[in-house]
C-alpha cells in the first residue's frame, strides 16, 4: 500500500509501521462523520502538504517533566520506549511552537478542563455533533 501510494501518512515508531489510508478516511466521511486522526509530527506534515482539508489540535500536557511523569505512572513503558515517547514529544512541543503548525492548541493540565476546550472547538468547528 505504501508503495502504491494509498496513505495520506505514515510514519516508522519504535519497529512499527503506523498509517492512515485514504480509503479509511473515504470511509468515514461516507457515512457524514468527523474522521478524527492521533498522528505524530510527521503525520501531521504529511497531511498538510497533501492539501487536504483538516484541522489540526494539538493536546499537549503542561510540561515534558509532567508527560515523563504520566507515562511513568502508567507502568506500561520500558526505559527505551520511555526515552523514544520523549524524543518523540520534545519534536512535538517544538513543532507547536511555529506559527501555523496547529489551528488550536489545548493544555491538558485538568482533563475536565482540556475537554471542555476540544469540546467547545469541535462545535465551533463542525456544530454540535450530538
Amino acid at each position: 500500500m505504501i508503495q502504491n501510494q494509498r496513505f495520506i501518512e505514515y510514519a516508522e515508531f519504535s519497529g512499527n509501521l503506523y498509517g492512515t489510508s485514504f480509503d479509511a478516511v473515504q470511509k468515514v466521511e461516507s457515512q457524514n462523520k468527523i474522521c478524527v486522526l492521533d498522528l505524530e509530527v510527521k503525520g501531521v506534515q504529511s497531511i498538510k502538504k497533501s492539501m487536504i482539508p483538516a484541522k489540526f489540535i494539538f493536546i499537549q500536557p503542561p510540561s515534558m517533566a509532567a508527560l515523563e511523569e504520566r507515562l511513568k505512572a502508567r507502568n506500561t513503558e520500558t526505559p527505551d520506549s520511555l526515552a523514544k515517547r520523549l524524543a518523540s514529544a520534545q519534536e512535538a512541543f517544538e513543532y507547536a511552537e511555529k506559527n501555523g503548525s496547529y489551528d488550536i492548541k489545548i493544555v491538558n493540565e485538568d482533563q475536565d478542563d482540556a475537554y471542555a476546550k476540544f469540546e467547545e472547538y469541535v462545535s465551533k468547528t463542525w456544530g454540535t455533533p450530538y
